[in-house]
């Protein structure tokens, strides 16, 4: 299952319909979140069906909710379950039923943030070129590419900068590519982006774009305009419209260099073996400005996602593997190195450039971890070895 999304053009009168909707769902979500938070204190148990009949069913029946009606019900019944869901994901993180990182406790939604509803297959439907929403009307589609099969489900989503888009959850089968022999090792920095080291013995440095550094300039003279706009105004709301495209234009070039960068890795090798880094806690770091510029934790979601669609593999190489002390000629530990460190001499006499030399023993451990078949390598510890997971993106 992956999204296909298409950007839409409501009109002027749609747009207000949808605004409203925006804000029914938006207010269910908060009234759910809230009665659970309230009975959960009180120690008594709701269901989620009571839960969805207070908040939408007899909500409807209030003056103080009764506009609740000319949002569809589909929309809103799907808010009930993103608050049931999102109580869960808590509840089982604190408990470790869930996997990954801690999540906290769910927020409400704001009105100034991105806003969505999303809509299952009875409440939308495709008419010719155009989206049928209910209670909304047919909206305009700028149809990019076609779908590769009926959607099961869409997303009607306002951006911060006042675009609209249709995200559809189709199915698609994987398309496997032919078996080669090439295989790569990927070290991550960010003086470079990545640093590629193949089995043919080539090596590759890709560029870090900075991205988020290019435009740094312009979104601070964005910014310091905002800061001047009085609250409530609409010159302050034509300001922030401008500081939210100067971000989606950064969000949008990250996000194409990743899959570019990751769709060629994948289309020319059968096995790409990555360090599993710890990405969170870089972020703490005197460095984290850089490290969440470079997006590695996006290029690395965007690679597993097309491995598993394509037929490739990802290897993940433990994170306390010391890739960057070893020599990848004589084997030998040559100790820790500062960063200010690019280049350095082994004992053997080797000379050896820091990055392609952490990209050759990324390289060997992992091809040392895939042959153990079991995922762990007796020379260099713990390695996450498979197939990507299955939620992906068809971008």
């Amino acid at each position: 299952m992956v999204r296909y999304r298409y950007r839409v053009y409501p009109t002027a009168p749609q747009r207000q319909v949808l605004a409203r909707v925006f804000g029914c769902v938006r207010v269910v979500f908060n009234d759910s979140l809230r009665l659970r938070q309230a009975a959960y204190e009180a120690g008594e148990k709701l269901t989620d069906t009571e839960i969805q009949r207070r908040v939408v069913t007899l909500a409807k029946t209030t003056p103080e909710r009764v506009w609740l009606a000319e949002a569809p019900s589909v929309a809103l019944v799907q808010a009930c379950n993103d608050a049931r869901r999102a109580y869960r994901n808590w509840f089982d993180s604190l408990s470790g039923r869930r996997k990954g990182r801690k999540i906290g406790r769910p927020r409400f939604r704001k009105k100034a943030n991105r806003q969505s509803i999303r809509l299952t297959r009875n409440g939308f439907s495709l008419r010719g070129e155009r989206l049928y929403v209910a209670k909304v009307g047919e909206l305009k589609v700028r149809w990019s590419r076609d779908l590769p099969s009926v959607p099961s489900s869409v997303t009607v989503v306002m951006e911060p900068d006042g675009r609209y888009y249709a995200s559809f959850v189709v199915e698609v089968a994987d398309t496997p590519l032919p078996k080669v022999e090439r295989q790569v090792g990927v070290d991550l920095g960010l003086s470079t982006f990545a640093t590629v080291a193949a089995t043919d013995g080539s090596t590759e440095k890709v560029e870090n774009p900075r991205h988020l550094r290019k435009a740094e300039r312009r979104l601070v003279h964005a910014q310091k305009a905002l800061s001047r706009k009085q609250k409530g105004s609409a010159n302050r709301n034509k300001a922030r419209c401008r500081v939210a495209v100067l971000h989606r234009k950064v969000r949008d070039s990250r996000a194409d260099h990743a899959h570019k960068t990751a769709h060629r890795l994948i289309r020319d090798n059968q096995a790409v073996h990555v360090e599993d880094l710890s990405i969170a806690g870089l972020g703490r770091t005197r460095l984290a400005k850089s490290v969440h510029d470079a997006g590695w934790g996006q290029f690395l979601r965007v690679l597993e996602d097309k491995a598993a669609r394509f037929g490739r593999t990802v290897t993940k190489v433990d994170r306390w593997f010391p890739s960057t002390q070893l020599c990848s000629v004589c084997g030998g530990l040559g100790g820790k190195k500062p960063l200010s460190v690019r280049e350095w001499e082994c004992g053997c006499g080797a000379v050896h450039d820091r990055d392609e030399n952490a990209a050759r023993n990324i390289l060997a451990a992992g091809q040392a971890a895939t042959a153990c078949g079991d995922g762990v390598s007796p020379d260099v510890g713990p390695a996450v070895v498979g197939e990507a997971g299955t939620p992906r993106s068809a971008a």
